[in-house]
């Protein structure tokens, strides 16, 4: 009686899965390293060894590490609209839009503090990399402008900003809260890394805001 034989192992194209979690993996390797090093130090062949996979896999999936870098900032997109729809709905219930326009509006100030989005956005400006067409094409919706535009709207017809461009008012708002503590962020300070910090600088910038843009 012959015993039987073991089952053959099969080879050939990875799945539709394994290719998924290779790509994540990758992905994920090189996030840290691009924030750690910078997009200049970072090489295709060190995201190879880190991740554990050849480079001829690498360049299969990425052709360039700008193509490389370009996933990694569009991970980090995709993440922030996941979190910017999550803080929508729970703003629904904060109040009139004024009141939802600020919370969104901290919630932006957070969102630009988080050190990954300090170290890409450093690494896109010191080094002039660009993110690639479908990030920065004036012509496509940003869900996040979007969402502050149709807060300062609801607010103007409620009464609770002064009439002028929504647009206006939102670059004002954007300068009032945001972008101060961005590129203190930037050149490396911490005066706004803690979420106590950050309470008390958007608290008087909400403020501030209000006094241009508030009804009189």
């Amino acid at each position: 009686m012959t015993g039987s034989l073991p089952p053959k192992t099969r080879v050939g194209r990875p799945s539709k899965q394994q290719a998924a979690e290779t790509s994540n993996r990758i992905i994920d390797t090189a996030a840290a390293l691009f924030a750690a090093q910078g997009f200049a130090a970072t090489s295709m062949e060190q995201v190879a060894a880190a991740c554990s996979a050849g480079k001829d896999t690498l360049y299969r999936r990425f052709a360039s590490k700008e193509v490389l870098f370009e996933a990694v900032v569009e991970r980090v997109r995709r993440r922030t609209l996941d979190h910017l729809s999550a803080e929508i709905e729970a703003a629904d219930g904060a109040g009139d839009a004024l009141a939802r326009l600020r919370r969104i509006a901290r919630w932006f100030l957070s969102v630009n503090l988080q050190p990954d989005m300090v170290a890409f956005k450093r690494i896109a400006l010191s080094e002039a990399i660009i993110f690639g067409e479908n990030h920065h094409d004036p012509g496509q919706n940003d869900p996040i402008m979007d969402c502050l535009l149709g807060l300062v709207g609801e607010a103007q017809a409620s009464g609770l900003l002064t009439a002028g461009d929504p647009a206006l008012i939102v670059a004002h708002l954007l300068h009032s809260i945001v972008y101060g503590p961005s590129n203190e962020a930037m050149v490396g300070r911490s005066t706004y890394a803690t979420t106590e910090a950050q309470d008390r600088y958007f608290d008087q910038a909400w403020t501030f805001f209000l006094q241009g843009a508030g009804r009189r």
